[in-house]
């Protein structure tokens, strides 16, 4: 694997999906805690689906979401994404802004996972990818990963708060909160 295909950090080994990761990924894409700020939960062929175009994006941007192992196996994914909907930020940027995002197994929460293993995502982006900014978004009402991007130093855009296109008028976890890291502010890794 190429180093982009593969990265470490202290306790977390990053790396891309494989076929093995389907059941493991499937089972928490099927955990309503886990999906709790996402729609729905996924049955097994929509979480097959979404790893497809996870991949995809590997492919077309030579970048994408990582499997997070910790020394017991598969916790997780963590990475980079293009932002692919419209919304007032996409809009406004030069080119499609990078996402870091993160969605792990209840059973690895609470062990500071998901910020070790998104510095290194964001780590990635400004010194590998070169992009002047991060982004990251969640549903209001998503305490939890609204610390997770405190802790990597993102701040908060609250004039570029948004609802999320891809929910209906009026659906509860349709108001999103936009966070923002520009390089000068990344965090060390």
């Amino acid at each position: 694997m190429t180093p982009l295909q593969e990265r470490r950090t202290a306790r977390l080994r990053l790396r891309r999906v494989v076929d093995t990761d389907r059941i493991p990924f499937s089972a928490m894409s099927a955990d309503p805690e886990v999906m709790r700020f996402f729609p729905s939960t996924l049955a097994a062929a929509e979480a097959d689906a979404l790893l497809m175009r996870l991949e995809q994006h590997w492919q077309r941007e030579g970048f994408g979401f990582w499997a997070v192992d910790d020394d017991d196996g598969f916790v997780g994914l963590v990475g980079l994404l293009r932002v692919g909907f419209d919304a007032p930020f996409v809009r406004a940027a030069a080119s499609p802004p990078v996402e870091v995002g993160w969605r792990l197994a209840r059973h690895a929460w609470g062990r500071g996972y998901a910020v070790e293993a998104a510095r290194e995502a964001v780590a990635v982006a400004f010194d590998v990818l070169g992009v002047d900014e991060v982004v990251s978004f969640t549903a209001q009402d998503n305490a939890r990963s609204r610390r997770v991007m405190a802790r990597l130093g993102m701040v908060h855009d609250v004039a570029g708060d948004f609802d999320h296109p891809r929910l209906p008028d009026g659906h509860p976890l349709q108001r999103h909160m936009l966070y923002r890291l520009p390089r000068t502010s990344s965090p060390s890794v």
